[in-house]
Parts: structure tokens; C-alpha cells; sequence
């Protein structure tokens, strides 16, 4: 059994592509700072037969992820699948006007420096193994910048480009890493952004491998 491993689990999104790669027989880890969220989640997966489990980690603190990904290859078997998807927070979305210096240090850290530590950390598991999955989940202001989204728009297309670089990169080493761009808000009742469609396609991407930027819908005009 390999494992799948989630940095930013949450109770949407998260959880539904949690279920599905559980499904299909992986290990499940979850990452997010909450260990009392993360248990709530890992008993949801646990009553559907899904071996998971919690390891409280701030994307913010790379020390944190690199110990919380080496905890979750001892305990649960090597990582074949990293899906980086943390919510932002509200105030990397200051209009661009307003954002100064600063403000795009928790962005930048959050998005850019975030994913390379944790590619960094299950890269050397997926030699190993001789297959691997990278994916990035964003919003539509990676391929469109925001005005006011200033902190995201810039961060989101960093982490765009350094996703790029690695498809590119890794293909040869049968690693794929792949980027889906979810336009609009996850709801329930969305016909292509609902959390079990959105995970439908991020295990599409995974066992299809094709191509390395796909979109839950058209972006709007």
C-alpha cells in the first residue's frame, strides 16, 4: 500500500478527494494545523473503512511539514500521491494597490515556499518507488491575476510556475505533477466544482496522467 497525503484537509474539498484515493486502496494523511480537526476528519474516513490518519503541521513552518511527511511514510507506507491544496487566508487578498512588501511574506510562504518543501520531502519516497503524483489545487487567480486579490494572484502564479518546471522536470522519472484551477466557489450543489466532482478529477489526473494544467470549468469571461 502506498499513501496519499493532503496538506490543508478540510472538511469540503479535502475530505471528499481524502475518501476517494482511500477508496481506491491508498492510505490516507492528513495535514493541517488543528489536531482537533484533523481528528474529526480521520474518524469520518475511519467509519467508511479508510485507513487514515492526522498529522498537525503549519504549511507556514517548514521544519513542521518535513516532520509531519517523514511521520506519515513511518506510520501509514511511502507517499505515491502529495495534493497541495490550504485555503488562503483572507488577508492575502489586499487590493494591489494597498499591499506593500510585507504583506507578501505569508503568501510567498504559504504557496511558494509551502510546495517546495513538501516536494522536497516525498521526492526522494517516489524515486523509490518509481512512480509518483504532485497536485496543486488553485483558484482562478493563478492563470488570471485579481486586483484585488493582490497576495494570492502573485503567490498563486509563483506556485503555478514552479508546479510547471517540476511536470516538465519529472516526467522522465514517471512523477507527474499536474495543476487543477477551480474558477469559482466549491458547492455542493455545483455540477463541475462540487467537492466528490472536484475529487473525481483530481484522481483522473492521477491514474491518467495527462497534461499538466486542467480546469474544473471555463474560466468566466
Amino acid at each position: 500500500m502506498t499513501t496519499y497525503a493532503l496538506i490543508g484537509a478540510g472538511p469540503g474539498l479535502g475530505l471528499a478527494t481524502a475518501r476517494r484515493f482511500g477508496t481506491a486502496g491508498h492510505g490516507v494523511a492528513l495535514i493541517a494545523r488543528s489536531a482537533e480537526h484533523l481528528h474529526h476528519l480521520t474518524d469520518e474516513l475511519r467509519r467508511d473503512g479508510i485507513q487514515a490518519r492526522g498529522f498537525p503541521a503549519d504549511v507556514l513552518d517548514p521544519a513542521a511539514l518535513v516532520a509531519a511527511l517523514r511521520d506519515v511514510a513511518e506510520a501509514l507506507g511511502q507517499i505515491e500521491i502529495l495534493q497541495y491544496s490550504p485555503m488562503p487566508g483572507a488577508d492575502f487578498m489586499k487590493p494591489v494597490l494597498d499591499t506593500t512588501v510585507d504583506d507578501l511574506e505569508d503568501p510567498l510562504a504559504f504557496s511558494v515556499k509551502g510546495p517546495v518543501t513538501c516536494v522536497n520531502a516525498v521526492l526522494p519516497g517516489m524515486r523509490a518507488l518509481g512512480r509518483g503524483t504532485l497536485l496543486f489545487v488553485n483558484g482562478g487567480s493563478a492563470v488570471r491575476p485579481h486586483p484585488e486579490r493582490a497576495g494570492t494572484s502573485i503567490a498563486f502564479a509563483a506556485e503555478s510556475t514552479y508546479a510547471r518546471m517540476l511536470h516538465d522536470a519529472l516526467a522522465a522519472e514517471n512523477i507527474h505533477a499536474a495543476q487543477l484551477i477551480i474558477p469559482g466557489a466549491i458547492r455542493p450543489d455545483a455540477e463541475h466544482s462540487s467537492p466528490h466532482v472536484l475529487a473525481e478529477r483530481l484522481y483522473a489526473l492521477h491514474t491518467e496522467r495527462d497534461g499538466f494544467r486542467h480546469y474544473a470549468e471555463p474560466m468566466p469571461e
